[in-house]
């Protein structure tokens, strides 16, 4: 599902060039779940980026889905992003001035309301179709961010510190939808500095200053294949 060969992220700075990413090489399998730690500024968001068609790197090879990215324009990676890429941000992104609904169907191909009510309903947020973000708590607006993330039935979700603002008891609740994605066959790269989120994921990859180190793997995942 994702193959990174030597791909470095270099940005100018007058007082010097700063290395987000250097040579990073990594492979996630079609229905893995991986979980990326390292402490702040290591290059995890950017990496995430990347993967995701949202930045280009300076340089090296990004496949995802048997794509080339370095190789489309940007306005195939617009469409591929849209059909192929779920994305979770830590601070969620919703549209303030949209209700909860709008806010998953804005995200849909097809336009389709009904899937987008599906979805949420699933996420127990029947009730709350018709509220804004601003009257959902921190982990009702993380669930809409997931639920849009899947509108599309994409097969990776990449999620940045989704559970980054959130209390132990929402956090397992948005891990518990990122697994249930996963057992359906979806990939799931997840970048997080918490351990036990990371527990969820089948192995963990270390990025320390923009490189890769050793890997965890999961007892859990490895006792279940």
């Amino acid at each position: 599902m994702i193959h990174l060969e030597n791909v470095s992220k270099v940005y100018p700075r007058p007082e010097g060039a700063v290395y987000a990413l250097r040579e990073v090489s990594l492979d996630v399998r079609p229905g893995e779940f991986v979980a990326v730690r390292g402490p702040s500024g290591c290059g995890k968001s950017t990496l995430l980026t990347i993967i995701g068609g949202l930045a280009v790197p300076t340089s090296g090879t990004v496949m995802v889905g048997g794509k080339d990215l370095g190789q489309i324009s940007p306005s195939d990676r617009v469409r591929f992003r849209a059909r192929q890429v779920g994305f979770v941000f830590q601070m969620f992104h919703l549209l303030p001035y949209l209700p909860v609904l709008e806010n998953v169907a804005v995200a849909a191909i097809s336009g389709d309301r009904a899937a987008a009510a599906q979805l949420l309903e699933q996420f127990g947020l029947a009730d709350r179709l018709r509220h804004r973000p601003a009257e959902l708590s921190a982990g009702q607006r993380q669930r809409v961010a997931i639920a849009r993330a899947l509108v599309n039935r994409p097969p990776l979700v990449l999620a940045d510190e989704p559970t980054g603002n959130l209390d132990p008891d929402s956090s397992a609740e948005i891990l518990r939808l990122l697994e249930s994605f996963h057992r359906e066959g979806g990939t799931v790269l997840l970048v997080t500095h918490e351990e036990q989120a990371a527990r969820c994921a089948q192995r963990t990859v270390l990025l320390r200053d923009g490189v890769i180190g050793c890997e965890e793997h999961s007892e859990a995942s490895a006792g279940s294949t």
